[in-house]
């Protein structure tokens, strides 16, 4: 389905398979991502200049993780949220300046604005939703012995970052869902470099404790996509 657009505006793509597309994202990490990024660039100077196919594009290469960035601040209202954030995106891309990763912050920035905005109209205090809240209605899985000896899946790992604190959460998900780098997420977050960076590691440290042993420590960032 296509939302919004009109004379030369670019629309927005939205549909169903954005939820399958995000957990694709968090599986691909940030390495993945950042891959992307060269193309993304182009086809946001293309979309700029009123080329709904290279809107489309930018739509598809940054929507899934900014969709699961989403699911942890707002839960299941995430693709709502989504509409409206590329709805501003979509307004205002004129005003954009920059590459991919920039791109990628910038939409992200717009994503977050828009998902406290709308926990501010349900008298919500931001929270990374449904994070701390699953984490205590729904018991952790127990890995079995074969599993201890495979890397975690992503499903799994992505369990365990609910039950981290909101600030090293939200650190975790726009380094390794959105796939930003350490200032361009502190810049999202309105923090310090070096906070943001402190509460990601925190977080992908606890990650690693919780999911426990030597090689499984190496693998928590591999699955999660961490960058170094």
């Amino acid at each position: 389905m296509i939302v919004g657009g009109m004379g030369n505006k670019p629309v927005v793509p939205r549909g169903a398979g954005s939820s399958r597309l995000a957990m694709h994202s968090a599986r691909r990490g940030p390495r993945s991502v950042q891959a992307y990024d060269g193309e993304l660039g182009a086809a946001v100077a293309r979309a700029q200049e009123g080329d709904e196919a290279a809107f489309a594009v930018a739509y598809r290469l940054v929507q899934p993780g900014l969709l699961g960035y989403l699911r942890g601040l707002v839960g299941d209202d995430a693709e709502d949220v989504a509409a409206h954030a590329w709805q501003e995106i979509a307004r205002d891309l004129g005003r954009f300046k920059g590459d991919g990763p920039g791109f990628r912050g910038w939409t992200a920035a717009i994503a977050r604005h828009q998902a406290l905005d709308h926990l501010r109209r349900q008298k919500v205090r931001p929270r990374p939703t449904p994070l701390e809240q699953d984490a205590r209605d729904l018991p952790l899985p127990r890995p079995t012995h074969g599993q201890a000896l495979e890397p975690p899946s992503t499903e799994y790992a992505l369990q365990l970052v609910r039950g981290l604190p909101r600030d090293q959460a939200e650190a975790v998900l726009l380094r390794v869902v959105v796939g930003l780098d350490g200032p361009a997420a502190a810049r999202v977050l309105g923090k310090r470099p070096r906070t943001a960076r402190t509460a990601a590691h925190r977080g992908l440290k606890r990650l690693a404790r919780q999911l426990g042993g030597r090689g499984v420590t190496h693998e928590a960032h591999w699955t999660l996509g961490e960058s170094t």
